[in-house]
């Protein structure tokens, strides 16, 4: 028998891989439930709303995708160098997940955007503030509101892996240069 924790993480799973195939209009509770093999009412017992599973969901998946990338950054690097890591590290990990790219892109572009950003850099445990790599990293950073500065840095990977465009290893470097210099001073 699932344990209560295994539902949740599974109606959040159902919710990931419906958004990225049918937009937010194909993922009703119902559907999100039917999906993750579970009653509607086992969706509702552990999220109140599409709202509230959205937002959680949200924070599942930026926590991920960021513990990716920063994952690969040499802290004794030089910040230009990196940044190249933490792209690297977005893009590869979206690059294995792409469900979860798109599912970043349809909430970017949904009405829940701007509440499952406030929630996301409100959330405790904030990699930017806990490793100190990244937080000189980020100082390096113009003075920009936060999903712009995620959208000039790590937007781009991905969109990318969101939009299935194949990569060449050629424009690698050329992206995160441009990607750098629209973030820094």
């Amino acid at each position: 028998m699932r344990t209560a924790l295994d539902r949740a993480a599974a109606v959040r799973r159902a919710l990931v891989r419906l958004v990225a195939r049918h937009g937010f209009h194909g993922a009703s509770m119902g559907a999100v439930a039917a999906e993750a093999g579970v009653a509607t009412g086992t969706a509702y017992v552990h999220y109140a709303s599409k709202e509230e599973l959205v937002h959680a969901t949200y924070l599942e998946v930026k926590h991920d995708l960021m513990a990716a990338a920063f994952d690969r950054i040499d802290p004794h690097a030089a910040p230009r160098e990196r940044f190249g890591q933490l792209w690297h590290g977005g893009y590869d990990y979206l690059a294995e997940q792409p469900d979860r790219a798109r599912f970043l892109v349809q909430v970017d572009g949904s009405p829940f955007a701007g509440a499952a950003h406030r929630k996301a850099m409100a959330a405790d445990g904030d990699p930017l503030v806990a490793l100190p790599a990244v937080a000189e990293l980020v100082a390096q950073f113009v003075a920009l509101p936060h999903p712009l500065l995620y959208d000039l840095s790590i937007g781009p990977v991905v969109r990318l892996v969101a939009s299935g465009q194949p990569l060449a290893r050629s424009e690698v470097p050329l992206l995160i240069e441009a990607c750098w210099r629209a973030v820094t001073a």
